[in-house]
């Protein structure tokens, strides 16, 4: 098993936060794209980082090293409102994958997790709410995500737990009020390969999914 590190999406880019032995393993060198640093212990300069991410169109990753890794990782969520949400790679009988569009991405079902849930609750709530699924089996958990967003001014850190899901059923009814404007069964092997708009953290998903 590997060492522990934390990919956080913001606005479809990563921002990685290493330890400095794990440089090589991910194979970023410092370039034009690339920006690599190591954390100073000042959680002023992990906002100056997102900034700089968010602001300057070349660089396409930041990767901040600590040999103190949990420190860093509490500092980077300290600059942030924690938000939890849950969701789901939902395979039919066929083995094919549930997926749907709306807001201009391709997606699969997921959803802030209420007070009193636990993420697995939520995960299958969220599921038959957006698409009408009832018979639905949690085989293993897949993996967490992080993304941020703005949201009233203010920078939100969400993690979405996700879940591998098993249904019987076949039939869908899209969550219209949620703007699905398309759901449908594929096969996620091929269906990742094509020139289609997803979020990055979906493709990751779907590629633990399909290890």
């Amino acid at each position: 098993m590997g060492l522990q590190k934390y990919k956080i999406y913001i606005n479809g880019k990563p921002v990685l936060l290493i330890s400095p032995e794990q440089l090589a393993e991910i194979g970023a060198q410092p370039d034009k794209n690339n920006f690599v640093s190591h954390y100073s212990g000042k959680k002023k300069m992990i906002i100056q980082y997102l900034d700089l991410l968010d602001k300057n169109k070349d660089i396409e990753q930041v990767v901040l090293m600590s040999k103190d890794l949990d420190k860093l990782w509490k500092d980077f969520q300290s600059c942030f409102k924690v938000l939890e949400a849950a969701g789901a790679f939902v395979q039919n009988e066929d083995g094919k994958l549930l997926v749907f569009y709306r807001r201009g991405s391709w997606d699969m079902p997921k959803g802030k997790i209420d007070p009193g849930e636990t993420p697995e609750q939520a995960a299958i709530r969220e599921v038959q709410e957006e698409t009408g699924l009832i018979n639905l089996k949690i085989e293993k958990f897949l993996m967490p995500t992080w993304h941020t967003y703005e949201q009233y001014d203010k920078r939100i850190l969400k993690k979405t737990w996700w879940y591998l899901m098993t249904t019987c059923d076949q039939k869908v009814t899209p969550q219209t009020e949620e703007d699905i404007e398309e759901i449908r069964w594929v096969n996620a092997t091929e269906w990742i390969k094509e020139e289609i708009h997803v979020y990055s953290s979906i493709r990751d998903v779907i590629h633990e999914a399909l290890k």
